[in-house]
């Protein structure tokens, strides 16, 4: 997800790099709360919390607005959690989640199908974000409006692994391109929006509600191609261990409905969601009308029509699918060995009914 540079990830530290958003890295479908019961109290009791490790992306943001709403209005409390959170990088998150040492993260599908192909015991259990964060973008002024406008053109991004990889190769693929057709520019140190801000490249891989959002409130109107329409990419989304499935359900159930409800009341009230951002993160307050951008940007990814049908959090099994099957024909594909299904990726028990 967005906010932070791990935006575009670094390489990680599986056999093969997993791709991902840190959302900052990453990254919601969250139809109407009240389609979904609300968090049942977990086996706990309110005097006897179940402690519950909650894994975020690295640099806290106000991207995780809700988790911070639902832990200081006391929805988790209520739940019977004592919620912690941890900020990790993508690769590691999802590494500790299906090794158990946290209980449940966020990390998105191209992360979730390679981990899994390579005998890591994770579950995506929630959709986050609805809509695939990872863009392309670039200024009006360049004339770039389509993929196919991309050809011979210098384009930045911070490595060829991980998400923003994964999301570009997709979006090339709609317009019958390769990577090759264009002149890739390499930024380690995800120096790619200053550079295209800079005018050194006319466009940049980035997420939908941060890069963007910055070069417009600068006054600089922009382009913004997403991969949605080409590959339904699974985006960021809620993720945990299969012991942690096992043996804690009733707690990640009520975790998960906690969250969907204040997802809910930040779409409702974005204020809300920044005002809980700024008390976990004050920091944050330094800069409310920017923050209050992202986080606007971030709401607009958190449902899609397959969610406004089946309800917030609901996980589109096609979109899954498609997913692996793209990702399984890329040259030099992350996945290893044969591609896993999706009973293998997904876990739709802990979702409210």
């Amino acid at each position: 997800m967005p906010g932070r540079r791990p935006t575009a990830r670094r390489p990680m530290r599986l056999r093969v790099a997993l791709g991902g958003l840190l959302v900052v890295q990453l990254l919601v479908a969250c139809g109407p709360a009240s389609s979904r019961s609300t968090s049942p109290l977990a086996s706990g009791s309110a005097s006897s919390p179940t402690p519950l490790t909650v894994g975020l992306g690295y640099i806290p943001s106000v991207q995780f607005a809700q988790f911070y709403l639902a832990q200081k209005a006391g929805y988790y409390r209520d739940a019977g959690l004592q919620v912690t959170f941890q900020n990790k990088i993508d690769p590691d998150l999802v590494t500790l989640v299906g090794q158990g040492t946290i209980d449940v993260g966020i990390s998105d599908g191209t992360s979730v199908i390679p981990a899994v192909s390579q005998g890591i015991p994770v579950r995506y259990v929630a959709t986050i974000y609805a809509q695939f964060p990872n863009v392309v973008y670039a200024k009006q002024a360049s004339g770039i409006k389509t993929a196919a406008d991309l050809r011979g053109r210098k384009l930045g991004t911070p490595g060829k692994y991980g998400s923003s990889w994964i999301m570009l190769q997709a979006l090339l693929s709609s317009a019958g391109l390769k990577p090759s057709d264009l002149d890739i520019e390499l930024y380690p140190d995800f120096g790619q929006g200053a550079a295209l801000a800079q005018g050194a490249v006319d466009a940049a891989t980035g997420f939908i509600n941060n890069e963007p959002v910055q070069l417009e409130l600068s006054g600089t109107p922009s382009t913004v191609l997403r991969v949605d329409q080409a590959v339904p990419l699974p985006g960021n989304g809620l993720i945990a261990g299969a012991t942690a499935i096992s043996n804690k359900a009733p707690q990640l159930r009520a975790f998960i409905a906690a969250t969907l409800r204040a997802m809910h009341e930040i779409e409702a009230d974005p204020q809300k969601g920044l005002d809980a951002a700024i008390a976990a993160v004050p920091e944050l307050g330094q800069d409310r009308r920017t923050q209050l951008a992202i986080l606007k940007a971030t709401i607009g990814t958190w449902s899609n029509d397959y969610t406004a049908a089946h309800g917030a959090g609901a996980i589109d099994p096609s979109a899954w699918a498609k997913t692996v099957t793209f990702m399984a024909g890329l040259s030099g594909s992350p996945i290893s060995g044969t591609p896993p299904r999706v009973p293998q990726l997904v876990d739709t028990s802990l979702l409210p009914s």
